[in-house]
């Protein structure tokens, strides 16, 4: 990671760094599944009229190679999440890094979901996959691993000092606060030096792996019951058994895609993983196993 920059979204830099020279538009290929604030950030882009928009299927390479391949356009962006928050799956990366080699595209990833979860360090997504020096931006969040609020962007001095200079909810918003960049920066210390936290993390998904028989791949466990009163009942249903699993329902996913969101923790323990998953057990019959965003049958 190079220089962190005090962002709280995403909408700055696609603005900032997408000003056009003589009327040359941008194109940006976004995945289907993107948090919201990247759709936000390109919309804010979209209405200065600097950019066209381009979504690929989720995690699909073969539709994006087809959309860069076909558009004539030169100036390229690829911006994906690093880690989905709802599926709970890692984007292509070293996919996209070939892309990006091939087409001279700017390749922008959302970590927020991988910062200090992934890589020997902590480092992320693309420490994970060894490819952060070809990652040209990396978009985070202080708000989840990092126990604070607030965002930062990882990226080289020349877009730093576009950011700093175009980037309108960079300057026009209120500086963070000493005490929250302390406690950031408390934060990566922490992450560098006390590995086990990481290490306790990634055994929880191994635990919930072989105690159900379920492929994940990540701490982000998506459940599909299907629709909002099911995953509702549920979700009220294992409250009372003691676990707060909450119900995602529309508009965050689609009408009946409704799920049981399960984010596992450094601070779980083997035994609550044995007693979540009895839990579920009593509400759910699990089946599609193929996946990382699963299809499950209730039993309410």
């Amino acid at each position: 990671m190079a220089l962190m920059v005090a962002l709280g979204n995403l909408a700055s830099l696609l603005a900032a760094g997408n000003v056009p020279v003589k009327d040359e538009k941008i194109a940006i290929f976004s995945d289907e599944l993107n948090h919201a604030s990247i759709i936000d950030g390109i919309r804010l882009a979209e209405r200065q009229r600097s950019v066209e928009f381009f979504v690929y299927k989720h995690c699909d390479m073969s539709h994006l190679r087809a959309l860069l391949s076909n558009c004539k356009m030169k100036k390229k962006v690829v911006v994906t999440d690093s880690l989905f928050s709802m599926d709970g799956d890692f984007a292509p990366m070293l996919e996209l890094v070939e892309l990006r080699r091939k087409h001279n595209l700017l390749l922008v990833i959302d970590d927020a979901h991988g910062t200090f979860v992934c890589g020997n360090s902590g480092g992320g997504v693309a420490e994970e996959f060894e490819c952060e020096r070809d990652v040209d931006i990396c978009i985070g969040t202080l708000s989840k691993a990092a126990g604070c609020h607030g965002g930062f962007i990882a990226c080289s001095k020349r877009w730093k000092q576009l950011i700093q200079s175009r980037g309108r909810s960079f300057i026009f918003s209120t500086a963070t606060p000493v005490p929250i960049a302390a406690a950031g920066h408390a934060a990566v210390i922490v992450a560098k030096r006390e590995t086990w936290r990481r290490r306790e993390l990634w055994n929880r998904v191994e635990d919930f792996r072989a105690l159900t028989g379920i492929a994940i791949s990540s701490p982000i466990i998506s459940l599909i019951v299907g629709s909002e009163e099911k995953a509702l009942k549920a979700s009220r249903e294992l409250l009372k058994s003691g676990f707060h699993v909450t119900a995602i329902r529309p508009p965050t996913v689609p009408p009946n895609s409704c799920r049981l969101r399960i984010a596992l923790s450094a601070a779980h323990t083997t035994d609550d993983l044995r007693k979540l998953t009895s839990a579920l057990s009593s509400y759910i019959n699990f089946q599609d196993t193929g996946g990382t965003s699963l299809h499950i049958h209730s039993k309410l």
